[in-house]
């Protein structure tokens, strides 16, 4: 099979570092170059010990690649600065971008909740939204693909079978979620400081987190009908993991049926057995995604549970399994790594 040379963009952050880790044992994949301004001229080494072990070109500029040989791209920078830098990468590659700068398809919405003109709209009208599940025939044949947001997947994968079956009211969605510290990124931030976040969790962004416009989006689409679910992230004092407790009004029994009929032929999303509960140490480091189910003791309410790793599943392994699809690959290639446990 013929290997395929890839680029990464913004290598120095988490999601860099873990496309990395995942690429570095594909069989179809070759990591051709890297890049990370603020580190360019450094071994991938120095600035990940973790990856000491691995013959990887060191980090460049940008505009130091040359992409005449580059396949695909993988785009892991900061919000707002993939737009200008995708639009000028040559239009023959295949892009999959990590950032929050293509997932919402109305640019009104993106200016919204974002706070500024998005500044690719040509680009905009081609993404396609990355939930790898719901997209797989469009993301096939895709130039640029939009990953999702690592919170909104967690959601995406409780909710939208659902919604899609008809089996809950769509005005009666509530996600209680808790978060890694991880999906904040590696820049350093005050709030972020151990004696900040250890021995404790606090809610954050309540009731205007971005990844509310997706669940908006992604609802609404699936639903036919405008939704708007209520939705509090939390922070939790460990690295990695997202796990969300989604409360619908909706029959327990119905509510089990449809996630396991949706997900039955999908290698990486796993319906627990009635009342089992997931965990998010048993999803660390993997593209996996475990779901549980339990009656609530009100009739006719249910609580799904919702959990994978923020940085795998929730972002450069769900990039990583698009980018398969896109190149004609495995969907799976690189990416039945058993979560690491304990």
């Amino acid at each position: 099979m013929t290997t395929q040379n890839i680029a990464i963009l913004g290598a120095s952050g988490y999601t860099g570092a873990e496309l990395v880790r995942l690429i570095a044992t594909h069989p179809s994949m070759r990591i051709a170059a890297l890049a990370a301004d603020r580190k360019a001229g450094m071994a991938i080494g120095a600035v990940f010990p973790h990856l000491r072990h691995l013959e990887l070109p060191d980090l460049v500029r940008i505009e130091e690649i040359d992409f005449s040989g580059i396949d695909l791209v993988f785009c892991a920078l900061p919000h707002a600065t993939s737009q200008a830098v995708i639009r000028e990468l040559p239009r023959d590659l295949k892009v999959i971008d990590l950032s929050a700068d293509f997932r919402l398809r109305d640019p009104a919405e993106y200016e919204k909740w974002y706070g500024q003109p998005h500044a690719a709209l040509e680009l905009q009208a081609e993404a396609v939204y990355g939930l790898t599940e719901f997209y797989r025939d469009e993301i096939r044949g895709a130039r640029l693909i939009a990953g999702t947001g690592c919170n909104a997947a967690t959601g995406h994968y409780a909710v939208l079978p659902l919604l899609e079956a008809g089996v809950i009211e769509p005005d009666d969605i509530i996600i209680d979620l808790k978060t890694g510290v991880s999906g904040a990124g590696r820049s350093a931030k005050e709030g972020l400081l151990h004696s900040e976040i250890s021995e404790g969790m606090h809610p954050y962004n309540v009731a205007k987190h971005r990844h509310l416009a997706e669940f908006d989006q992604e609802f609404s689409k699936m639903a036919g009908a405008p939704v708007r679910a209520t939705f509090t992230p939390h922070l939790l004092p460990q690295n990695r993991g997202i796990l969300a407790s989604v409360y619908v009004k909706g029959a327990p029994g119905a509510v089990h049926e449809a996630l396991t009929r949706r997900y039955a032929d999908e290698p990486f999303l796993q319906v627990l057995p009635m009342d089992e509960t997931p965990a998010t140490r048993h999803v660390r480091g993997s593209n996996f995604v475990h779901i549980g189910v339990v009656g609530d003791r009100q009739p006719g309410r249910t609580i799904v549970f919702s959990t994978l790793d923020n940085l795998t599943k929730g972002s450069s392994g769900q990039a990583i399994q698009n980018a398969n699809l896109a190149l004609g690959l495995d969907e799976t290639a690189g990416l039945m790594l058993a979560p690491l446990f304990p």
